[in-house]
This record gives C-alpha cells, sequence and structure tokens, in this order.
C-alpha cells in the first residue's frame, strides 16, 4: 500500500504545491482538484491535506471536512456549465473498494445519461433475520469505537 508519512505520495505532493495539478478549491484542510483519469469531464477529487491512507487513518473533524467539501463541490458542477444531469459522490477505502492511490480521497463526478459508467453488484434481497445480525455486528464495531475513545 502507500507509504505511511506521505513522502512518496502524489496527493501530498500535490497539496504541497510541488507537483502540478488542475486546482479548483483548496483550504487549510483540503484541496480540491480535477483527476488525470476522468469519468466523465468535471470530475474533481478532494483530497485532505493530511496524510491519511483510508478512512482508519483519519480523523472524523478532517473526514466531516471532506465530505463538506465534497457536498459543496457536488452543488458546484450542478452550475458549472458541464454536462452533469447527475452527480455520483465515491469514497474506495481500501484495495477491495478498489482504491488505487493510497491517500484517502473522495470522488465527485458529473452523471449523465450515456455517459457508460456502471455499478455492477449482485443486489440479492435479504432477510430481516440477516440484516438484523448485521446490524448488531456494526453495533458491536460502534462499541468496540467507543470503548477506544474513538
Amino acid at each position: 500500500m502507500g507509504d505511511v508519512d506521505g513522502s512518496d505520495c502524489v496527493f501530498c505532493a500535490i497539496a504541497r504545491g510541488e507537483a502540478e495539478a488542475s486546482a479548483v478549491y483548496g483550504d487549510d484542510l483540503a484541496i480540491v482538484v480535477m483527476t488525470l483519469g476522468p469519468v466523465t469531464p468535471g470530475h474533481l477529487l478532494v483530497i485532505p491535506r493530511v496524510h491519511a491512507v483510508g478512512l482508519e487513518d483519519l480523523d472524523e473533524e478532517t473526514g466531516a471536512h471532506v465530505w463538506k467539501v465534497g457536498h459543496r463541490m457536488a452543488r458546484a458542477l450542478r452550475r458549472s456549465g458541464l454536462r452533469c444531469e447527475g452527480v455520483n459522490v465515491f469514497l474506495a477505502d481500501g484495495e477491495a473498494a478498489f482504491q488505487e492511490v493510497f491517500h484517502l480521497h473522495l470522488h465527485v463526478f458529473p452523471r449523465y445519461e450515456g455517459d457508460g459508467f456502471r455499478l455492477a453488484a449482485d443486489w440479492n434481497t435479504r432477510t430481516r433475520a440477516s440484516l438484523d445480525e448485521d446490524a448488531e455486528a456494526v453495533r458491536a464495531g460502534l462499541a468496540a469505537l467507543d470503548s477506544l475513545g474513538a
């Protein structure tokens, strides 16, 4: 995966102004840039300035800020004049979730009919008992976080 301190991280270099990027917005906690490999024109990346490989490594305050900036960027895309009939907000946390750059980042991109982007899955309906078991497992995860003070 990525380096721990961000010294070899392209997103850290962008955030420091040491690597080329088409910046849209920046503040003390995050920067927004155009991605080199967009799903559609206008595809943005919201990148926290602090190096965090994934959600587990990012403090909740900065994480909330990243989502707040992403929300604002989605609203801006709708007013940008770029083709935008809808917006996807997507975060890949971990290799199994298709994360490719191991510095957490939020994708915000315009969608429109025929843009070619698809999400495919086995969308099976689960039983209430299965959903209740999963809910209990997540509640146990929350209790574990609470016991850590996280």
